[in-house]
């Protein structure tokens, strides 16, 4: 019997689906949407800075708005007749305070305090007196200062420093004594200043303590104090002087100055005045300037108001305080 042959089976035509192509637009689609989130990153960072102005801006307002601190009340100015009373009733004040108020330099004779002033420059009075007693028993008179040998005087007055300068200004006004006025110091201001190293304040010191014409010392202390109680605002001396000249009357200068310099010295201090232990914080426009708790004021006092030694080694005898010790025992 014959077969029928089968049909060969027909071949599987395998299909290749077309590769997908991605359109141009695509490409640009992306780039326009990171072109978006850029602009968006932007615009919020700049919603974020303009809300932080804003913000700034509110709380400035706010703050002027708000009702400001009591400011301390201003002082009302002082005429002068007012200043004038203030600062005597102050001199009196103080006269209250150091009754016995006096040069804190040793001295015996017109030479011996014109010699301790001009050593004073720079340095305490303490220190001079410390140093006095061996240069006047080397050189106790002009005639005897002139002559000694410039070394010699250097070392003897060395405790007080700028000894070399010193030691020029001292052998000059000696030697000026000794030729000009006979060995003996004048009791005039306008021969006073010829002296070399003699200026007003020594002369004032001299005048006022040697010869009881009255005077007006202006130290370091003296000004300071007259500045902070408004008798002046002048930084010279010799205008601090003229000014506080016409507020008191001249029968007071020379213990006016003895008073002023001892309350800078111990209470009214450079740096840090001691006003809560000020007896006449009351009458002191400048009051607050330094330590204000009287218990730590009280530990600010020096010299006899602080339990210490005074700057004389030969005090008056109506001084309160200790006698300061020789330099050797120091």
């Amino acid at each position: 019997m014959n077969e029928t042959p089968a049909k060969p089976a027909a071949k599987k035509t395998a299909v290749k689906k077309p590769a997908t192509t991605k359109p141009a637009t695509t490409k640009a689609a992306a780039t326009k949407t990171a072109a978006k989130k850029a602009a968006t990153k932007t615009t919020t960072a700049a919603k974020t800075t303009t809300a932080k102005k804003t913000a700034a801006a509110e709380k400035a307002a706010a703050k002027s708005a708000a009702p400001a601190k009591k400011a301390a009340p201003a002082r009302k100015p002082e005429s002068r007749v007012a200043m004038v009373r203030r600062a005597r009733r102050i001199n009196r004040e103080l006269a209250e305070l150091y009754p016995y108020a006096h040069p804190e330099l040793d001295f015996t004779n017109p030479f011996e305090l014109l010699v301790a002033t001009v050593l004073s420059a720079q340095t305490t009075d303490l220190r001079v007196n410390q140093t006095t007693p061996r240069l006047f028993a080397a050189c106790p008179t002009p005639e005897d200062m002139a002559a000694i040998p410039p070394e010699q005087l250097e070392e003897l007055i060395r405790p007080t420093g700028f000894f070399r300068a010193k030691a020029k200004s001292l052998i000059g006004l000696s030697t000026a004594l000794r030729d000009r006025f006979g060995g003996e110091v004048p009791g005039r201001l306008e021969d006073l200043v010829t002296l070399p190293g003699v200026g007003r304040k020594t002369a004032n010191v001299v005048l006022g303590n040697a010869f009881g014409v009255p005077g007006i010392t202006v130290d370091t202390h003296f000004g300071r104090l007259a500045r902070r109680f408004g008798w002046t605002t002048a930084q010279d001396a010799e205008k601090v002087e003229a000014d506080v000249a016409e507020i008191f009357p001249k029968s007071e200068w020379t213990m006016l100055s003895h008073r002023v310099v001892f309350h800078g010295r111990r209470v009214c201090h450079s740096r840090k005045p001691a006003c809560g232990a000020c007896p006449i914080a009351p009458l002191c426009p400048s009051y607050g300037e330094g330590e204000t708790d009287p218990e730590k004021a009280k530990k600010l006092l020096k010299y006899e108001l602080g339990g210490q030694p005074g700057q004389r080694l030969k005090p008056p005898t109506d001084y309160p305080g200790q006698p300061a010790r020789p330099l050797a025992a120091s």
